[in-house]
């Protein structure tokens, strides 16, 4: 099975970390996030599709060829700030079936991504004390996702995205504009696709975003903490 990890933005938030350095290798626990990722992911998950642009040198150079045991295809997204569908889309030609997709800034639980693996569709979530911040999920009569509502002002549930997700090439059958911002949103592909299949929603234990430079202490209180 494929997983996709989107890798290619400048983690702006996170400067000046990532003048130098591109975001999925900036260090946590003295570990690249990147490395974290692959770590957790379930043994089903064979082959890594990285999708790369900003100092993509850098990765290719600390991943290579083989990574953590599982093979590793680059893909170049020429416009990073095209949104998550226009990061996936890069790697549209080298996905066969069932294929994972994960944040390359997000550390996720292994317990959850196996999970995932074994659903023929899903997402992951967890719940937050500020949801509006986030992707809200609303579910189906059945516990499946109905869709998926970005940064709500009023949010119906406190259950959000966390940007993971288990699908398959049918997902670009849903062709999606480009918004407003310039970007094309995954989420709405997702929300297409959940109104023609169920979409298990994973409720996740453990997630860790590392989206500006204080979230590296938080992580790593989480991951290897000090003893006293």
């Amino acid at each position: 099975m494929q997983c996709v990890i989107l890798a290619a933005g400048k983690g702006t938030r996170m400067r000046p970390l990532t003048d130098n350095c591109p975001k999925p290798l900036i260090l946590v626990c003295d570990k690249p996030i990147l490395q974290h990722i692959v770590e957790a992911l379930p043994e089903e998950i064979d082959e890594i599709i990285i999708v790369v642009s900003y100092l993509e040198e850098q990765i290719r150079a600390y991943c290579g060829e083989d990574f953590c045991g599982r093979k590793v295809m680059y893909v170049h997204q020429n416009n990073p700030a095209g949104g998550t569908g226009s990061a996936l889309l890069c790697a549209r030609e080298l996905l066969t079936d069932k294929f994972m997709v994960l944040n390359g800034d997000d550390i996720h639980g292994a317990k959850a991504l196996r999970a995932a693996v074994e659903e023929e569709h899903a997402i992951l979530a967890v719940y937050s004390k500020t949801p509006e911040l986030f992707g809200v999920l609303e579910k189906n009569e059945d516990g499946t996702l109905k869709a998926i509502i970005e940064k709500p002002r009023h949010p119906t549930s406190n259950l959000v995205n966390t940007g993971g997700f288990v699908t398959d090439v049918s997902l670009f059958e849903h062709n999606v504009a480009v918004s407003v911002s310039g970007e094309v949103y995954v989420t709405v592909m997702l929300t297409r696709s959940a109104g023609l299949y169920s979409i298990k929603i994973i409720e996740q234990d453990f997630w860790l975003p590392i989206g500006y430079p204080e979230d590296i202490a938080i992580a790593e209180a989480v991951l290897c903490p000090k003893e006293n």
